[in-house]
């Protein structure tokens, strides 16, 4: 018969403890970190990808212009708050890699100081990754005062890889949608 001398507890506690405890804190700070780099993540890939009709944003325009045009419609929305939102033309011939500038004009319609932030996207989603633009308001928060109107320039091309595309190369139309939201945890101050 052997016997089995009973173990003696570690003098500092287990050391695998320690361990497990230290993993646990590691994967916690790492899903938190996840969680706040998510928003910004998604926006690049889609707008490197043109997932979701998300428009991507360029540097320069294409130094190459087809003969072939596109008519670019202009689409406006407000969600949430008590603005007008109007395009200044409905839509615009342009030529494939040639640059196009449409003006948007908002109208803060409340008695209060208001802010919002445009979101766009673009129809059909596989024309988003190449429509590219230049100079845009989206995705900064804009600040109204009662009544004030502010006008907006976009300026834009559709890159010229539109037209040797399988699924983009018979479109003949694509349309830019925004639609401002009201900015979460923004001051609202009354009208002075």
């Amino acid at each position: 018969m052997s016997s089995s001398a009973p173990s003696e507890p570690h003098p500092k506690g287990r050391p695998g403890n320690t361990r497990i405890a230290l993993i646990c804190a590691a994967v916690f700070v790492a899903m938190v970190g996840a969680a706040f780099a998510a928003v910004p993540l998604y926006r690049l890939f889609c707008q490197a990808t043109g997932f979701g009709g998300t428009v991507s944003r360029a540097d320069a325009a294409p130094t190459r212009i087809l003969d072939r045009k596109v008519a670019v419609r202009f689409d406006t929305n407000v969600r949430g708050l008590p603005w007008k939102f109007v395009t200044e033309q409905v839509s615009q011939d342009i030529r494939i890699g040639d640059t196009g500038l449409a003006f948007f004009k908002v109208t803060n319609t409340s008695d209060k100081v208001l802010t919002g932030r445009a979101a766009y996207n673009v129809v059909p989603e596989q024309a988003a990754a190449y429509f590219r633009k230049l100079e845009c308001f989206c995705f900064i928060d804009q600040t109204l005062r009662p009544g004030q109107s502010v006008d907006f320039p976009v300026v834009y091309f559709i890159d010229p890889r539109f037209a040797e595309d399988s699924e983009t190369k018979g479109a003949s139309e694509i349309t830019l949608s925004y639609t401002f939201f009201p900015v979460e945890n923004s001051p609202v101050a009354p009208a002075t």
